[in-house]
């Protein structure tokens, strides 16, 4: 990593160093919000457009031009990654992903492939190398992928679930199939986060978007060997930024499988639960909903969480989750100008 990029103020935070402002970027940042994404996808089918490099290039750099965050986040989609392992992947319309032949039995289990992404996924390497030559020399790239539990529970469910009732029958039901899922959707996982660092991107961010439907000693006998293999797998070449949703409870032993940066939603404490866990970084933690919000709430609610970080060393600020369609692009904007121009008690 040539000396610019290693100096961003996103790539010093990461490292817990101290910085002239707060980085911010934003999950979501590029997506259904702006006209320029609309102007980009046009009719192009959601799957489609994940695989063609030219446009999720142009909409990742359109959002990071646009906006002025310090960092830049591929543009792609968590599951896509399950197409090439034999799960049939699309996205419906008023429903979103849909797998049609979800993996239910250990015949279901024995079917999935491990496939190397270089060879099955070559738009990737394609799209980080289109974005990196537009990006400003200065900006880092993210790149992303799914943690392995919230792989493993679309593939299982198939699609959106509230319950996750297939997942936990098989979670408890047939601990052997379940764990030689997780075995092989982690295999995938290493070799496409080690693919996306190999094409040039200066971080990863895993998103575990469905774990907080598990209970502490759930998380701790299903996913956290699973996990903390893959931490083991890819960690010590760019920063890896470890995301979950949904329960506080679940940090601690998210800090211990893995990771350099802990990414929290808004449900948890931020300074709390930095001090309680004692990571170098963290990520985080504005509600997405206050974007919807007016300006001045924008800024009130920012302002108070960049107050109570103090200009600590280590903080990056994101929101909880990602940006949701009726956000005001304005308001986005609002966001990143009232970070960078905190200075707190620096």
């Amino acid at each position: 990593m040539d000396e610019v990029l290693w100096n961003a103020p996103f790539m010093k935070a990461c490292r817990g160093e101290a910085t002239d402002y707060t980085p911010v970027w934003l999950n979501r940042q590029a997506g259904r919000y702006m006209k320029e994404y609309h102007a980009v996808k046009g009719s192009t089918p959601s799957l489609d457009f994940f695989k063609t490099p030219h446009l999720a290039a142009q909409v990742t750099c359109d959002a990071q031009r646009i906006l002025g965050v310090d960092a830049a986040i591929m543009f792609a989609d968590l599951l896509p990654i399950l197409e090439p392992m034999g799960l049939r992947l699309d996205y419906l319309p008023g429903v979103g992903p849909n797998i049609d032949n979800p993996v239910r039995t250990s015949a279901d289990v024995d079917a999935i492939k491990v496939t190397l992404s270089s060879e099955s996924m070559p738009y990737i390497g394609e799209v980080i190398g289109l974005i990196r030559a537009e990006l400003p020399a200065d900006v880092p790239l993210i790149g992303f992928g799914g943690a392995p539990f919230t792989l493993a529970s679309y593939a299982i469910e198939g699609k959106g679930s509230r319950n996750y009732v297939h997942v936990k029958r098989m979670m408890y039901g047939d601990s052997g199939a379940w764990n030689e899922l997780m075995t092989r959707i982690t295999d995938c996982a290493i070799d496409y986060v080690n693919y996306q660092i190999d094409a040039g991107v200066q971080a990863v961010q895993l998103f575990d978007s469905w774990v907080g439907c598990l209970s502490v000693p759930d998380y701790r006998e299903y996913v956290y060997p699973h996990m903390r293999r893959l931490m083991s797998k890819v960690m010590g070449r760019v920063p890896i930024i470890h995301f979950g949703t949904g329960n506080p409870a679940l940090t601690g032993l998210m800090v211990d499988a893995g990771g350099d940066v802990l990414a929290l939603d808004w449900r948890a404490p931020l300074v709390e639960t930095w001090n309680q866990t004692g990571v170098t970084a963290v990520q985080g933690n504005l509600d997405p909903i206050v974007l919807c919000a007016d300006r001045a709430s924008v800024i009130e609610k920012a302002t108070a969480l960049l107050d109570e970080v103090g200009g600590r060393p280590g903080h990056i600020f994101n929101l909880g989750h990602g940006i949701i369609p009726e956000t005001p692009v304005d308001n986005v904007k609002a966001l990143v100008d009232t970070v960078h121009e905190h200075r707190g008690r620096r």
